[in-house]
């Protein structure tokens, strides 16, 4: 692998930026002043959060000749929720029956009750816990697709969604919404984008091509952070909207949701809401949640599992305690993630925050070396920021953006997603950039994988390297 160190005035501001950040997670002192012990009263230590070689530690297990900037597509898991994990699975291995009869719901229940605190759910049966947010998706989209066929929903009502929603959600729509005679419309978003305002307006337009010829919007399906290009939405005007236009439902896709922005369900007031849990909570893969806003003393209605069994027609939420003899050890460990992320100063609150002024200030120093842009203004990120690769490079196609990425990871050792944005798409581009990448920010990342990246890249364009040049 080439060599790419940064220059000495670089490295100096890496190591300042990183001493900085450790003194964020491990500070005992206020304002750089030691406390003065009052000798009238016994003085408390102060908290003991989590040291950067702490952190190291928990993440061990990550293979250190990879820059890993990537933790939106697969999160990552720290050795003690790891450690517990497994001691779930051997307790199933080790006495199965009782672990089913004894151990199992109950333990669900706790997990449950956790999240539904965190999200500030009203009630824990408006929790349920699922492989993924695409079972969610497939729950959610089940229900309207039986409204369709049974004659509820009149054939060619309509469903709502981003154009920039996760592909397989899109693919959930086409299958259960589209072959149920419902008319999908997708709402084109800008991007780059300039303001949250942009977003709404398109929205707005979006319901109202849904409403038009008499039609009735069932449902709307909406990003909380969209995955790529990654934006957060101003999800509570949405959906706020959508109640004003008179859509029967709103559905939240929030993949990215918990432990990358503020999820309060009382606030967003959606009918329904899934997150991961093993994208930035720091649950093993894969968990999520699907919140159901209780309605007339039911919560979920009519929803189910998709995968029946024994518990159906018991509520969704006792439905996906059980589906079939499998491994449930990563909806079990929520308690002991809550440990972990308490170990951080502010817990996930701290957490989310800094992760934010971290990567904002990583895409700003990427794009001052590359005489680029981010693909948004930082209010509208979280824990990830698209930042715009330089023009040279040739990104022309999605092809051009996978062969980019396979490149960067096999020659750089450096995991990151590129994106391709074909050209003419939104106001104040500069040169008319066309490649991306999405860079995360996790509490195990240090600013020099992010250099690491910048001279990789800049190598590439020093080189007159073209995307054309690359084949298979």
């Amino acid at each position: 692998m080439a060599s790419l160190s940064p220059p000495e005035e670089t490295a100096a501001a890496a190591a300042s930026f990183h001493h900085r950040r450790s003194k964020r997670y491990s500070s005992s002192t206020t304002n750089g002043v030691e406390p003065v012990p009052d000798k009238r009263h016994k003085i408390s230590p102060p908290p003991s959060f989590i040291s950067p070689s702490e952190i190291e530690s928990e993440f061990s297990h990550h293979d250190p000749a990879f820059a890993r900037i990537n933790n939106g597509s697969f999160g990552s898991c720290p050795s003690s929720v790891i450690a517990a994990q497994r001691d779930w699975q051997l307790r199933f291995l080790r006495q199965p029956d009782r672990f089913f009869f004894d151990e199992l719901k109950p333990n669900i229940s706790a997990s449950r009750a956790a999240i539904k605190r965190i999200i500030n759910a009203e009630h824990e049966d408006e929790v349920s816990i699922v492989d993924n947010a695409t079972t969610a998706a497939a729950i959610v989209l089940q229900q309207t697709a039986w409204a369709f066929r049974e004659g509820r929903f009149d054939r060619g009502d309509a469903v709502v969604m981003l154009h920039y929603a996760f592909g397989s959600v899109k693919k959930s729509v086409e299958a259960y919404v589209s072959r149920s005679g419902g008319e999908v419309i997708e709402v084109q978003l800008p991007f780059p984008v300039n303001s949250a305002e942009e977003i709404i307006n398109r929205f707005r337009t979006g319901l109202a091509l849904g409403k038009a010829n008499g039609r009735k919007v069932r449902l709307a399906l909406i990003d909380h952070v969209t995955s790529m290009p990654s934006v957060v939405i101003p999800i509570k005007e949405l959906v706020k909207i959508c109640r004003e236009e008179g859509v029967d439902q709103v559905f939240v896709d929030a993949a990215h949701g918990i432990g990358c922005v503020d999820v309060d369900m009382k606030e967003i007031g959606a009918d329904f809401y899934t997150s991961n849990l093993h994208k930035w909570f720091f649950a093993p893969p894969s968990v999520a949640f699907l919140y159901c806003k209780r309605s007339g003393g039911d919560a979920g209605g009519n929803l189910h599992h998709p995968v029946v069994s024994h518990e159906y027609g018991n509520g969704l939420a006792v439905e996906s305690t059980w589906v079939g003899t499998r491994d449930y050890s990563a909806q079990l460990v929520v308690p002991s993630i809550l440990e972990f992320v308490n170990r951080f100063e502010g817990g996930i609150d701290g957490i989310k925050r800094r992760n934010h002024e971290s990567v904002v200030e990583m895409g700003e120093m990427l794009v001052k070396s590359w005489g680029t842009q981010l693909g948004c203004p930082p209010e509208m990120c979280a824990s990830m920021v698209m930042v715009g690769l330089p023009v040279s490079l040739g990104v022309s196609s999605e092809t051009d953006a996978v062969r980019l990425r396979n490149l960067l990871r096999e020659r750089f050792s450096i995991e990151i997603p590129t994106y391709f944005r074909p050209p003419g798409q939104g106001e104040g581009e500069i040169d008319s950039i066309t490649g991306y990448v999405r860079i995360s920010y996790q509490v195990y990342n240090k600013p020099e994988e992010y250099h690491r990246l910048k001279d990789a890249v800049n190598e590439l364009v020093r080189d007159g390297f073209k995307c054309s040049s690359l084949t298979g």
